[in-house]
């Protein structure tokens, strides 16, 4: 549905400094440069998903209140790694990682203020078990519902065949 979301910063730069490390936790990387005016981050260079950069206005950049970016992670091992990178690289906290049930049983997340204050999460949100797929039932032999005996079979076939030779 969306084809980008953008953050404003104070400094590109100094901003770098700190996504750089943080969305490399969840596999995400720099794909566009437009120093001093703004980068951008996602899978890869064609697709530019989170642009951060200087407000256009050239005002003082604010964080909406409630709103926030939420960023994808393929393990709660990513989740973990992000809330870390970002505190390590002068985010704070918002919200330590772990379950929140109240998003949903399978949820799991993060929540971190970059350097400008804008909001952030990695979040996973696990499938749910699979049930495990029920073994094949074998066709039961012809012989009174039981297994086929391969030495019987055997036997049968080379029956069957001097028969027709005579």
């Amino acid at each position: 549905m969306l084809s980008h979301v953008s953050v404003g910063v104070r400094d590109v730069a100094r901003a770098a400094t700190f996504y750089d490390p943080v969305l490399k936790a969840l596999g995400y990387k720099r794909v566009a440069d437009y120093s001093p005016g703004a980068i951008a981050y996602g899978e890869s260079k064609g697709s530019p998903q989170f642009w951060v950069g200087l407000p256009h206005d050239h005002g003082v950049p604010s964080g909406g209140n409630g709103t926030h970016v939420g960023f994808i992670a393929k393990s709660k091992a990513a989740v973990n790694k992000f809330h870390a990178e970002a505190l390590k690289h002068g985010g704070s906290n918002n919200g330590e990682p772990g379950p929140r049930p109240d998003y949903g049983p399978t949820y799991y997340g993060a929540f971190i203020y970059d350097l400008d204050g804008n909001k952030i999460e990695a979040t996973l949100h696990a499938p749910p078990k699979a049930a495990k797929p029920k073994p094949a039932k074998k066709a039961a032999a012809k012989t009174m519902g039981r297994p086929p005996d391969k030495t019987r079979m055997a036997k049968k076939k080379k029956t069957k065949k001097k028969a027709k030779r005579r």
